[in-house]
């Protein structure tokens, strides 16, 4: 089972990354559960979605204690540092973190994911390079179906699929 929290500001995309995430996995016939959660003030509030990916049933959507943490601003990492389980993963959007993680017993990866999204087509899709980045550190989705959650979320924006699944593999190599 692998308990997943992508935080961030109103904007960054960390509600429709999650719901990619979920679908992707969904698509594998795995068992998800997707909550959102984010401040009344949405653009520029806080904003954080917890994704569940397990191959047995989900018995409740709420994670106290994730073991993956992909935080896209600071006050995310300072809000949810401390809940990631010892031995975990978090990673840090080093565009706009500039503080380090100051845990040992979790594996860091600082990634800066705007500029890298940026120099790929678009800096709004750092949530899809971040993505790729924690399916290539986890292992947790095949790209394929990856592919199908970026379908999903696109499905309305049809162009820009095909941007966003080259940044997605992009993340998954770096």
């Amino acid at each position: 089972m692998h308990k997943i929290i992508i935080a961030g500001f109103g904007g960054q995309g960390v509600l429709s990354a999650g719901q990619m995430f979920a679908y992707a996995a969904m698509s594998e016939g795995k068992e998800v559960s997707w909550l959102p959660s984010y401040g009344p003030e949405m653009r520029g509030g806080t904003a954080n979605c917890s994704v569940i990916i397990s191959d047995a049933p989900v018995a409740a959507p709420v994670i106290s204690r994730p073991d993956i943490l992909v935080a896209m601003n600071a006050p995310s990492l300072n809000k949810f540092e401390s809940k990631v389980e010892s031995g975990g993963t978090i990673i840090v959007n080093s565009s706009l973190i500039t503080q380090k993680v100051e845990r040992t017993d979790v594996k860091v990866i600082y990634v800066d994911a705007n500029k890298k999204a940026e120099e790929l087509g678009t800096a709004k899709a750092a949530n899809i390079y971040i993505l790729g980045v924690l399916n290539s550190a986890c292992k947790i989705i095949n790209n394929e179906s990856m592919n199908k959650g970026i379908a999903y979320g696109f499905a309305k924006k049809e162009k820009l699929i095909p941007l966003n699944e080259k940044i997605f593999l992009a993340g998954t190599n770096s």
